[in-house]
């Protein structure tokens, strides 16, 4: 009841207040560029991550204006990248704005959509419309999320309880509640992993529910890198199921009559295997296989997920064998609760050192803690750590009371001088009872002295201790199943780290474009009209300018010439030239430098014929480069 009533605060706490996760990889920049409007027909879409990702069905699609397929081919990486992808196109493709949508698989197993849009001629006024909400915010995405919170729930009940029995109290195996929590354990983790692996296909396709059973979609699942690992814990279960039999037969004995044994070492060195084979098959599919020193981060997220079940399982496992409440055989001896003390100090020790690593890792500087959600969320996880800490310290100390209270006596205790004779005065007129009961109670103690009614039988003592262990015991297991539960969350969000390349991505392949649409009107028939100047970046250094003219009713314009000029008025620099030239079509130059930042002033002299030309202004701000 007590597991159950955990476990239930734990989903209610996730499931109120988990916000949507994000995943790891993120698009760095794209080719047409969003946004851009092009004078001839691109051959192909290419888009770049910022870490490796794999394609689902539907990966790409570039839909045109009347919502029509134009890619007939699947996607592909580019020249062997595995952080881009790229659809060819159709040829002939009309005038109109294009939308382009996207859902991949990013390294660490998240999936990730997006869409963009680009103009072929000029904008177009429809456009097609494409779903580009979050991946984890469906039906199946919910449901995935619920069912890893499982997973991780299983995985610490099940290494945390077995190491109890394996490390600190073999004959805890023959508990009826400690067999209890192994088996639910091991079902949780079993059940969730095979709905984690029916669940994966559409949750990387944005699928419904219904298409779990597809054989198609099962069939990429499991040759995919989250889907073998699923299939790998699976496998490690079942051959884990025969070995925890053959182990609890083993410590099986009569009841009230089970002695602690040695399991000995070959036993111990399989659990340690296993455990470390199941962590690792959370680690080659979540955040530690992506991003910066994978080789060193992978074995570091092994040993805190281990770290994590060994103490959150075995505090579990130590409430549960706390909470008899009749002294019987079966009572969990001090030393056992010692040894526990000792690995859960270690497994502490572990998870701080590690949490410090990945944190570090994942958010990279101090500022993204306070600007990124796993940050704020990080920062949550920390001050549960350390007041999960606080509480342990009281756990410990109450643990080295009990233990000392059943240590055995010393020698001096053992050789302490017999009690000497008192002689005792003749009393009148007291009944021989009451004399006889004084004489017992006086030779009974060292010294002559009467016992102190004040004084507590040590067994009496030892119960205390055992009673406020058990409350601290529970109060730590309630705050790291919150540990958990943040952990689990932290997990699914996007790394600090992460986000910071996205943004520098963006800027260096994505760069910010400055667009100037200016009309004219030369007062006469067919001379009235817009000319549209870009440049890009638009900052500071060299820059590229393009200019294009339309007519009176949207189409291209062809004019004898076109000037730009710009000028810094506030500076008294200029007018320098950018020197555009006739690309057939359109006008361009590709190296003009601009000197400083601020409000620019753009003269353009547009020439329709051999005499008539007009003169118009705009200004644009231009931006510092970013370093």
């Amino acid at each position: 009841m007590t597991v159950l009533a955990l476990v239930a605060a734990v989903f209610a706490l996730l499931l109120s207040g988990a916000g949507t996760a994000v995943a790891h990889a993120s698009l760095s920049g794209s080719d047409p560029a969003d946004g851009s409007v092009l004078k001839e027909d691109p051959k192909h879409v290419t888009l770049t991550f910022t870490e490796s990702v794999s394609f689902p069905d539907e990966a790409l699609r570039v839909l045109s204006p009347e919502n029509e397929r134009v890619n007939p081919r699947p996607v592909q990486h580019v020249d062997g990248k595995e952080n881009t992808a790229r659809v060819e196109l159709a040829g002939e493709l009309p005038q109109g704005t294009y939308t382009v949508a996207w859902r991949v698989v990013s390294a660490d197993g998240h999936p990730i959509s997006g869409a963009f849009i680009f103009s072929i001629g000029e904008p177009s006024e429809t456009t097609a419309v494409v779903a580009t909400g979050s991946p984890d915010d469906t039906a199946v995405g919910r449901l995935y999320s619920a069912l890893r919170y499982v997973a991780y729930s299983g995985m610490a009940l099940l290494v945390g309880a077995a190491a109890f029995v394996l490390l600190c109290w073999p004959a805890a195996g023959a508990s009826r509640p400690v067999r209890r929590l192994l088996s639910v354990g091991w079902v949780a983790l079993a059940a969730s992993t095979v709905a984690l692996l029916l669940l994966r296909g559409p949750y990387e396709t944005a699928g419904q529910v219904t298409s779990v059973f597809d054989p198609a979609q099962l069939g990429r699942t499991v040759t995919g890198r989250p889907g073998g690992a699923l299939i790998a814990r699976l496998v490690l279960l079942a051959g884990s199921a025969l070995a925890l039999r053959r182990l609890l037969l083993r410590l099986n004995g009569p009841d009230g009559g089970s002695q602690p044994q040695d399991l000995g070492a070959p036993v111990r060195g399989a659990g340690v295997l296993f455990a470390v084979a199941l962590a690792v098959t959370w680690a080659a599919a979540e955040h530690a296989s992506a991003g910066i020193q994978v080789a060193l981060a992978m074995p570091v997220a092994v040993l805190h997920l281990l770290a994590m079940g060994v103490w959150l399982g075995g505090l579990l496992t130590l409430l549960l064998l706390l909470r008899r409440r009749k002294p019987s055989s079966q009572d969990i001896p001090a030393a056992a609760i010692g040894r526990f003390s000792t690995l859960a100090f270690r497994a502490v020790v572990v998870l701080v050192g590690t949490g410090v690593y990945q944190s570090w890792r994942q958010v990279g500087s101090w500022e993204a803690l306070s600007t990124t959600a796993y940050g704020k969320i990080l920062v949550v996880k920390i001050a549960a750590v350390v007041l999960v800490l606080w509480v342990a310290s009281f756990s410990r100390r109450w643990t080295a009371r009990l233990v000392h209270e059943a240590s055995p006596p010393t020698t001096e205790t053992l050789t302490e001088p017999a009690p000497e004779r008192v002689p005792v005065a003749q009393t009148v007129g007291a009944p021989a009872s009451a004399v006889g009961s004084h004489l017992d109670s006086v030779s009974a103690v060292p010294g002559g002295e009467a016992p102190s009614s004040e004084t507590e039988p040590p067994v009496l003592e030892a119960d205390r201790y055992r009673r406020s262990l058990r409350r601290m015991v529970a109060v730590e297991a309630v705050l790291g199943v919150v540990v958990l539960a943040i952990t689990t969350l932290l997990t699914g969000t996007q790394p600090s780290r992460a986000a910071g390349e996205r943004v520098s991505a963006a800027s260096v392949e994505e760069p910010r474009v400055k667009v100037v649409t200016v009309p004219f009107d030369m007062g006469k028939a067919n001379h009235r009209g817009t000319v549209q100047i870009t440049l890009a970046p638009g900052q500071v250094g060299e820059n590229t300018v393009e200019a294009v003219v339309f007519t009176a009713d949207g189409g291209l314009a062809a004019v004898p010439e076109l000037r730009l000029t710009l000028t810094q008025a506030e500076l008294g620099i200029g007018p320098l030239d950018a020197k555009l030239k006739n690309q057939k079509g359109y006008w361009a130059t590709y190296d003009l430098r601009l000197p400083t930042p601020g409000e620019w002033t753009l003269n353009i002299t547009v020439r329709t014929t051999d005499i008539d030309q007009v003169t118009v202004r705009e200004t644009v701000r231009i931006t510092q480069a970013a370093r």
